[in-house]
């Protein structure tokens, strides 16, 4: 087995569904922040983020009094994501029109 491969089903075996609560934890206790963790354990910060908003929706709906089912969560996790791609949409548009008004941002651009 070539070493790229052992360093991918380390990383794979590193990141259970039991070490990303801990580092979650970690992180909602102040222990630590997302940037530090991500430094620290060679993650994206937005992974990090990922990780805590899913345990925090998962831990929302343990503790609802009538639990939404497999199907409600995967229609509510659609929305919030549509929620998001339509945010960076938004964004997209008015970096495109700051760099329209902005002679200096198209030159970064296209360099």
């Amino acid at each position: 087995m070539s070493n790229e491969q052992t360093s991918n089903d380390e990383t794979l075996k590193r990141w259970t569904a039991k070490r990303r609560v801990a580092l979650v934890l970690e992180i909602l206790r102040g222990e630590t922040t997302a940037a530090e963790a991500a430094r620290r354990h060679d993650l994206t910060v937005a992974e990090i983020e990922q990780w805590k908003e899913r345990f925090l929706g998962g831990a929302e709906n343990a503790l609802r009094s009538r639990p939404l089912d497999d199907e409600a969560l995967k229609n509510q996790e659609i929305k919030r994501l549509q929620r998001k791609v339509g945010e960076l949409v938004m964004d997209i548009d008015i970096l495109k029109e700051a760099s329209k008004a902005n002679p200096s941002m198209r030159q970064m651009r296209d360099e």
